[in-house]
């Protein structure tokens, strides 16, 4: 176990909360994440999971280690879909329950894209839409280690995607058309409620 590693998680458990999200810019949101191989005590990692959940409500539906500065292959997602029944049937968006995703792995099924706006914690105040597989099957260990595999679609593939990208170094951005980026007030205002 890392000893440095260890500090970092734990000044990150000490610190007040919500968490101040590492900014795009931040190399540590550039890099690969290593891959979790017991490099923490099991009760950390599962502390550490557990409060990157508690992390989400009211901001976000999925957030990755390397954004609260620890660049190891972990996240967390969870979405109640709690949007207006006509964007949710039309950005295909369902409630995801909560799963952890330690080093996991996404594989593209079939040949489909849907293409919608994105936004990220970690570029605070902007958005712009991103063209992601619409099914990918997901494989991953929860926090105690036991491997799954599971198949998303729709909106909660795209949160998959997208955390799983963090891991690997990339942000929307990297995958985003660039003509549609849009500061977050401008799409409210514009885009939002556009199919």
């Amino acid at each position: 176990m890392s000893d440095k590693l260890i500090e970092q998680v734990q000044a990150l458990l000490a610190a007040p909360r919500p968490w101040s999200v590492t900014q795009v810019g931040d190399p540590v949101l550039r890099g690969p994440a290593e891959r979790y191989d017991g490099q923490l005590p099991g009760a950390l990692l599962r502390e550490l999971l557990d409060a990157m959940f508690a992390h989400l409500p009211g901001v976000g539906v999925g957030i990755a280690a390397p954004q609260v500065g620890i660049p190891l292959a972990l996240a967390v997602i969870e979405d109640p879909a709690e949007v207006p029944e006509e964007i949710a049937a039309e950005r295909e968006r369902v409630p995801q329950p909560r799963l952890e995703l330690v080093n996991p792995v996404v594989t593209p099924v079939g040949s489909r894209y849907h293409a919608f706006y994105e936004g990220c914690l970690s570029v605070e105040g902007l958005t712009a839409v991103v063209a992601r597989h619409a099914r990918v099957r997901l494989s991953a260990s929860d926090g105690d280690g036991r491997p799954y595999e599971t198949e998303l679609s729709g909106w909660p593939a795209r949160i998959a995607q997208h955390e799983t990208d963090h891991l690997n170094g990339i942000l929307y951005l990297d995958r985003a058309e660039p003509r549609t980026l849009s500061t977050t007030g401008n799409y409210e205002r514009f885009w939002a409620f556009m199919k």
